[in-house]
């Protein structure tokens, strides 16, 4: 009997059966799977209730059923009845809470070794079903793994991918009509989206406006190449759905400039020049609350524009050694993500060359203003969401996911924004609010399940977990996703860890590899 028989067979007869070979991974599907007992965290900026019963029939939720109170012995009567063939998940105080979106997620890289199961199995144990790629190794491998994971053939997040503006062009696009006949091609070959870094004003307009009228969404990383012509404002006036990271937005907020401040020696490919002067940008923006600031961020809410800041994906700007030692790193990343991660002046991201106190007070400046910009663009109805850009400047995938939670926290967000932003926000963007973002009657049972309150502390969704002292004076680790449910199969998140950390092992063990901070080896 082949596994795709018995795939095929586990959604109406068989329960808890594991697929795809995965036994200590995951387990499902199942024709009714219940859990019970949990706190529900939903998406929707609701406070916590529970206990609460959830019901899911074929991959559809079918029930969110109130049971009792806190501190009272539920009745068990009154809970929804398990039919034959069904699983129950034993979840009695426990937190859940809807899938969470990752919405810049790169799936690995060549330059840094990391291969898609590496990287989804770091997502899933954190508790990402579902990503968007803004550009990667080209769309045809993206639409690959998007399809295996729409038969979960794989273990994989729900993937939408977003092409990169121009990507499998045989010539450079350099006219609006080139533009346009590679926004319906890319439309044709089943893309999400494009990703786009800038481009000529005229060919950024012909390609978000037929973009548009197909109906596709679009993202921008505002490059400095472009941005002195067509900014955040520009692109949004256009009909581009969303920007990534901040670049175009202090440009667009700019009252007595038009270019950024650039020293008379920089040079773009150098990474020390461009990191060190983007961290001085927001300085020379509109102060905040200024009539061209609030102008600027009411048009964009207007729009209904997106913003997806990735804080964490710059951090190590602001306090290098912090995002060095993550802890993480010495069990979790790969050798070749680590070479890739050092002092380098070829690899994007390395810029290291000569970093120290002055840049990172700059930085942290930097942050603080534009902080500002996004906690009060979320608090006036603008629309946020939460995206790592993985792989890059010392950010391991899932962990700085968790950590752009935390700076989401920083900013201003209240835990149930937070949240929000991770998950409702993210299916609005990606015009899936009908299927995920919360936990609701009718739509997929993408979910995430932990023993701990994230509320409380968003540290117990890292999958090393928070670290507490008990009454007994003894040290423990609290918390770590306990499941990932996605299409209604569970995974154990924890064992999903373990496989990494066995890759880990094995790669280390392969190359005699140990991770030595740079300058220490």
């Amino acid at each position: 009997m082949n596994r795709f028989f018995i795939y095929i067979l586990s959604l109406s007869l068989f329960t808890s059966q594991f697929i795809c070979g995965q036994e200590n991974l995951q387990e499902g599907p199942f024709n009714q799977l219940i859990i019970r007992g949990v706190t529900l965290i939903n998406g929707n900026g609701a406070p916590p209730r529970g206990p609460i019963d959830i019901v899911v029939e074929n991959n559809i939720i079918t029930k969110v059923q109130v049971v009792g109170y806190p501190g009272v012995k539920i009745d068990a009567d009154k809970r929804p009845k398990l039919k034959p063939g069904g699983k129950e998940l034993d979840c009695n105080g426990m937190y859940l809470l809807p899938g969470f979106i990752d919405m810049h997620g790169h799936i690995g890289g060549e330059a840094q070794g990391a291969d898609y199961d590496y990287v989804f199995k770091l997502w899933m144990a954190h508790g990402v079903t579902t990503v968007r790629e803004p550009s990667g190794r080209g769309l045809h491998w993206t639409l690959d793994l998007k399809t295996k994971s729409e038969k979960n053939a794989i273990i994989a997040p729900r993937v939408f991918a977003y092409t990169g503006f121009g990507q499998g062009s045989a010539n450079p696009i350099s006219t609006p009509e080139q533009a346009r006949e590679w926004v319906r091609s890319n439309a044709k070959k089943g893309a999400d989206g494009i990703k786009f870094f800038g481009a000529p004003p005229e060919i950024m307009a012909a390609a978000l406006d037929e973009n548009k009228k197909l109906g596709l969404k679009s993202a921008c990383h505002h490059a400095q190449m472009d941005v002195a012509r067509w900014n955040v404002l520009h692109s949004a006036r256009a009909g581009l759905t969303s920007m990534e990271h901040w670049y175009g937005l202090p440009e667009a907020l700019f009252e007595d400039r038009t270019v950024q401040d650039y020293p008379l020696n920089y040079n773009y490919q150098n990474e020390q020049h461009r990191f060190e002067n983007a961290g001085k940008l927001w300085e020379q923006a509109a102060k905040p609350y200024s009539k061209h600031w609030n102008a600027v961020m009411d048009e964009l809410i207007a729009l209904d524009f997106t913003l997806d800041p990735t804080f964490n994906i710059y951090e190590a700007s602001r306090d290098l050694q912090r995002a060095r030692r993550a802890e993480w790193h010495e069990t979790y990343t790969l050798p070749s993500l680590w070479e890739f991660y050092k002092p380098s002046k070829v690899s994007h991201g390395s810029y290291w060359h000569n970093w120290g106190t002055e840049q990172e007070v700059a930085w942290k400046k930097n942050y603080n203003l534009w902080m500002t910009f996004i906690n009060e663009y979320k608090n006036r109805g603008g629309r946020v969401t939460t995206g790592s850009d993985s792989g890059f400047i010392y950010q391991l995938y899932g962990f700085a996911y968790v950590r752009e939670l935390e700076l989401l926290r920083e900013a201003g967000f209240h835990p149930l924004e937070v949240i929000r932003s991770a998950t409702l926000n993210g299916a609005e963007a990606l015009g899936m609010e009908d299927k995920i973002g919360t936990v609701a009657v009718g739509k997929l049972a993408d979910l995430v399940v932990v023993d701990e309150n994230p509320l409380e502390n968003l540290k117990v969704l890292y999958g090393t977990g928070a670290i507490k002292l008990t009454d007994d004076n003894e040290i423990i680790r609290a918390g770590g996703i306990k499941y990932t449910i996605k299409d209604g199969i569970i995974y154990d998140a924890k064992a999903l860890l373990k496989s990494v950390k066995d890759m880990v092992d094995k790669e280390k063990q392969k190359l005699n590899y140990t991770i030595k901070q740079p300058g220490m080896d």
